[in-house]
């Protein structure tokens, strides 16, 4: 129970969940702004000439000037942006200027401004990594405790489909476990043991939710292990956790970054493979391609985070990792007018040893911007029609 006088009409619980999801965008536009920043950095830094820097998009609400940069706040605040003279090949630039643009750069301070933003996000994923591992801690598989973490709904599929004891006796994920046919659950393994050796046996559980007591009588189910028939009651359970240490928590992060820009890449690929799948089947109905492909909005990131949010800070910190880690993916990939196809060109460029001719890119870069449109409108489409649930 939380407390809250009945004529309060929105739950804490709800706000909370609310607002973990608010986080979650927050978090997401926050990257975007550093790997804007990160440009912009480098750029200065290189003595290249940037004349605008703002957080957001669409009408000025405020902007000052400080020195030759107008620094200022947009409309819509998705993001940011950075204008540096030059790196837009077909702009228009006084002769007096050029020595200061992004183009008339040497080749190593091109590559280092525009994978700057880039390397910012791998930079800011392996922080967080490192604070979830060195402070927050993760679950441990051998520390499993008494608290139910999931509850299984059904086994068995289609018309052999049955509900599990633990949905009849009206378990809920957060319950704990208190005593299982007679015998007091200290540990989990107690409860694991007391319901294998009973199956098909009506037994009696005890649980704790809100710090109430509830019995209730129920036929366990039965399946095989190792030829032999056990007791199946169809919970998991939740696992303390444990840190792995100030310097441990360095392999850690640098470990898992590295499998989330992996499983990025992996997500990418499919997501470029089947977003035609993923479009016809909102006319066929078949939901397979969706549910493997299926492309993610902000709506669906705020929706994401608030269950993550649910299971532990812990998840919820590794979704803003994933994500962040997965727009650098976005941006290293070689096409114009992406970070990596910007570094693409002035390697082409340094490799031939002249200035190419961007109006050829014209056709890729439209296809690019075509495709971030496409998948964009059919991933708010989805978190709305078909919101993202992960149990």
């Amino acid at each position: 129970m939380t407390g809250i006088p009945p004529d309060v009409p929105y739950p804490l619980e709800l706000m909370s969940e609310f607002l973990s999801g608010i986080a979650a965008v927050g978090a997401v536009i926050l990257v975007v702004v550093i790997h804007e920043f990160g440009h912009f950095v480098a750029a200065k830094a290189f003595g290249m000439k940037a004349t605008e820097a703002f957080f957001g998009f669409g009408p000025r609400i405020w902007s000052t000037q400080r020195g030759e940069t107008e620094y200022g706040v947009k409309a819509f605040p998705l993001g940011g942006y950075v204008r540096v003279v030059g790196m837009n090949p077909l702009e228009e630039i006084d002769p007096l200027e050029e020595h200061r643009t992004y183009r008339a750069a040497p080749f190593w301070k091109k590559s280092v401004v525009v994978l700057a933003g880039v390397a910012s996000h791998f930079v800011i994923a392996f922080l967080i990594l490192y604070t979830v591992f060195a402070f927050v801690g993760t679950p441990d598989p051998d520390l499993p405790t008494t608290q139910v973490s999931a509850v299984t709904q059904e086994i068995g599929s289609g018309a052999d489909a049955i509900t599990t004891p633990a949905a009849l006796a009206g378990i809920e994920a957060g319950d704990r476990l208190v005593e299982f046919a007679g015998v007091p659950i200290t540990e989990w393994d107690d409860f694991r043991d007391a319901a294998r050796a009973r199956p098909g046996e009506t037994v009696t559980v005890v649980y704790e939710r809100d710090g109430t007591l509830i019995s209730t009588d129920v036929e366990l189910a039965t399946t095989t292990q190792d030829g032999e028939p056990i007791g199946f009651f169809g919970v998991s359970p939740d696992f303390d956790t444990t840190t792995s240490g100030v310097f441990g928590s360095v392999v850690e992060a640098g470990k898992e970054t590295g499998e989330l820009t992996l499983r990025s890449f992996e997500g990418l690929g499919g997501l470029v493979v089947g977003v035609w799948d993923v479009f016809t089947s909102l006319f066929t109905g078949e939901s397979t391609a969706i549910e493997e492909n299926r492309p993610v909005s902000l709506i669906g990131i705020a929706a994401i985070g608030q269950q993550t949010a649910e299971v532990g800070w812990w998840l919820y910190l590794e979704l803003i990792a994933w994500v962040t880690i997965f727009l650098g993916v976005i941006n290293v990939i070689p096409l114009y007018p992406l970070d990596g196809g910007h570094f693409a060109l002035a390697l082409y460029e340094k490799v031939v040893g002249r200035t190419a001719d961007v109006r050829k890119l014209v056709p890729v870069a439209a296809a690019v911007i075509l495709f971030m449109v496409v998948i964009g409108v059919l991933g708010l489409y989805l978190d709305i029609v078909d919101p993202i649930q992960l149990q």
